[in-house]
């Protein structure tokens, strides 16, 4: 049974753009918080509901609670579905901007936001509104303050210059990169609808780790 002691680590999983792997992210990070022992809620904030349809579609129930929320309200209706019940949430967003009211509220809520964006000229030009969304969050949070933000390669060819320059790019623009990449690989690109089983030994994993580093870091340096 789980025991709920600290304030829950709300993931926010966003980008404006479709065929991103935001979906495919949301999916295998609450699987990978859930296999490290974590009691995960994932909400699924799409209207198009890409997240519970997947779940559905899954020959085994996945072992976590998987909620429709696209509300504009769900900053303010998160807290009550956490309750003392879940140390862990995972929100997959809208990817249109028509629906950015919807994206706003799950950022004034999130304690970390991960981008997920392929090393193309493409996409590093539509994380752009991203990244204003998030800094433009801040004087609607309880804190005052942007949510922990990075991006996550995804889609990757390994070994290639074009990973290296778009880090590069990233890093030189001010922009926190995670560490580990998510590859180009059927596993991935073939995922929806199947079953997902050790999901904290891919990229994901490496994601939760660097997650959960660097917020222990930032309390250690509060406290």
């Amino acid at each position: 049974m789980h025991v709920i002691t600290a304030e829950p680590l709300v993931i926010a999983v966003v980008n404006h753009k479709g065929g991103t792997g935001k979906t495919t992210s949301a999916a295998f990070l609450a699987h990978a918080l859930d296999e490290r022992g974590r009691a995960v809620l994932a909400v699924d904030a799409d209207p198009q509901a890409s997240l519970l349809k997947w779940e559905a579609k899954s020959a085994e129930a996945w072992p976590f609670q998987v909620v429709g929320k696209p509300s504009v309200n769900l900053h303010r209706d998160l807290p009550g579905m956490i309750g003392n019940r879940y140390d862990a949430v995972v929100i997959d967003t809208p990817p249109r901007t028509e629906q950015q009211s919807i994206v706003t509220a799950a950022l004034r809520v999130a304690t970390h936001v991960i981008i997920p964006m392929a090393p193309s000229g493409i996409e590093y030009e539509e994380i752009v509104p991203v990244l204003k969304a998030v800094a433009d969050s801040a004087p609607s949070r309880v804190s005052g303050e942007p949510p922990e933000f990075a991006v996550l390669l995804t889609r990757v060819v390994s070994n290639t210059v074009t990973l290296l320059v778009f880090r590069e790019q990233l890093h030189a623009d001010g922009v926190a990169v995670l560490p580990g990449v998510v590859g180009n690989l059927q596993a991935f690109v073939r995922a929806h609808g199947n079953n997902i089983a050790g999901a904290s030994a891919t990229a994901y994993g490496d994601v939760i780790d660097y997650v959960m580093g660097e917020r222990g870091a930032r309390h250690e340096r509060r406290g």
